[in-house]
């Protein structure tokens, strides 16, 4: 760490929340030891396998959080799992602060008969599997007619990615595979349906403009009301004419899916049915059994910017639940931290590594060994095993 450490602080998740929560404890307090822990081999969370694999602008931030190890000195540790490889309290034990900022891994589910169906699938593991994410298992197919339900930026990620084509697809990170199960697919159709009217939609502007520069696609859209969101539908309504379709539907609320063993159709609460071969829902994350979320807050003290108890903090999604864009967790961020050194006792020394952790020099010897393997139009070939990654963290050589 170079000089003298007085303070000690983990940061359980080394996503953009994470990221930015080290870069401001560690601006404000340049001696504190921070240690960012991921259960993935590797670090930057959403920015890795939540942003589409098309938006690599997007994916440039990690340029930012690569100060955060190689000039400020936080440290990471990969493959360590709370509550597997070591508790919550063992954690506090080592640290004079922690932090939970693991963000939401589950689906939010519709509520809806039939959404149990094969067809069904949820946009994180959707979008997860077309980012190589090492537990994410490949989804069913998708058919010709696809019903997009959500009006928000992952929704038209969802809804970009099955309709571009390949040429388009250029500079991405997007592998052959996840390539293949789109277009095994033989997507012609595609429904986006928003509960509320256009003027609420949540997307923004700027990615329903994108759709609309899409070679394939001619876009179809009734977008009443005020909004930026509203306008750029407008703008890009009747446009193209390409083979794929795209249909914006607002004042959509589903009340079913219908199929005898798969996906056949959506019924609407207007008692509408749209004829649809798969759905994916965009509709929110929940956390699940995340590190006790549910059962940290209830208990909470929360009095001043992101304290669930005296020494433990979240921030991200994880603290607020799925809202906000990444730029947007970096204010927060800055609260949360604020907070914490305010509350910080003397400090202690830094903790030795736990063993069998990946560091960040693991971490760049994955991402050198992705990039040198990227084939022609891509800008690197993602590895999604755990044990490559490991194996590669140490220095070993590995097979394509």
């Amino acid at each position: 760490m170079g000089a003298a450490v007085s303070g000690a602080v983990a940061i359980v998740g080394a996503g953009p929340s994470g990221c930015f929560l080290a870069q401001a404890l560690l601006k404000a307090r340049p001696d504190l030891c921070v240690d960012l822990y991921d259960r993935l081999p590797v670090p930057y969370g959403l920015v890795r396998y939540g942003v589409a694999a098309d938006h690599q602008g997007t994916k440039a931030i990690i340029r930012q959080f690569e100060r955060l190890f190689e000039r400020q000195g936080a440290r990471f540790f990969g493959d360590v799992e709370i509550g597997r490889d070591i508790g919550l309290d063992a954690l506090r034990a080592r640290y004079d602060a922690v932090a939970l900022t693991a963000g939401l891994s589950e689906d939010r589910r519709l509520g809806v008969p039939g959404e149990d169906l094969p067809g069904v699938m949820g946009s994180g593991a959707v979008t997860r599997f077309l980012n190589d994410h090492p537990d994410a298992a490949e989804p069913g197919p998708l058919g010709r007619r696809v019903a997009v339900v959500g009006a928000g930026n992952v929704a038209i990620d969802i809804v970009r990615l099955l309709a571009k084509g390949p040429e388009e697809l250029e500079g991405s990170d997007l592998s052959a595979r996840a390539a293949g199960w789109i277009a095994a697919g033989g997507v012609e159709e595609i429904t986006l349906l928003a509960r509320g009217p256009a003027s609420s939609a949540k997307f923004d502007a700027v990615m329903v403009k994108e759709l609309g520069r899409l070679a394939g696609l001619r876009i179809e859209a009734e977008a009443e009301g005020e909004g930026p969101a509203a306008e750029a539908l407008r703008a890009v309504a009747g446009r193209g004419a390409g083979p794929k379709r795209l249909v914006f539907r607002f004042g959509a609320v589903p009340a079913a899916i219908e199929g005898e063993g798969r996906v056949a159709a959506l019924r609407l609460a207007s008692g509408e049915v749209i004829g649809c071969d798969a759905v994916v829902t965009a509709i929110g994350f929940e956390a699940g059994d995340n590190l006790g979320r549910d059962a940290l807050r209830a208990g909470a003290e929360d009095a001043g910017r992101g304290r669930l108890a005296p020494g433990l903090y979240a921030a991200g999604w994880f603290r607020r639940g799925p809202r906000g864009t990444i730029p947007e967790n970096r204010a927060e961020a800055q609260e949360v931290a604020a907070q914490l050194l305010a509350d910080l006792g003397p400090g202690r020394a830094a903790p030795p590594p736990p063993p069998g952790a990946v560091d960040y020099e693991g971490w760049r010897r994955i991402d050198a060994a992705e990039r040198a393997a990227a084939p022609s139009g891509r800008c690197r070939a993602k590895i999604g095993d755990r044990g490559a990654m490991r194996a590669l963290a140490a220095g070993e050589e590995v097979s394509p």
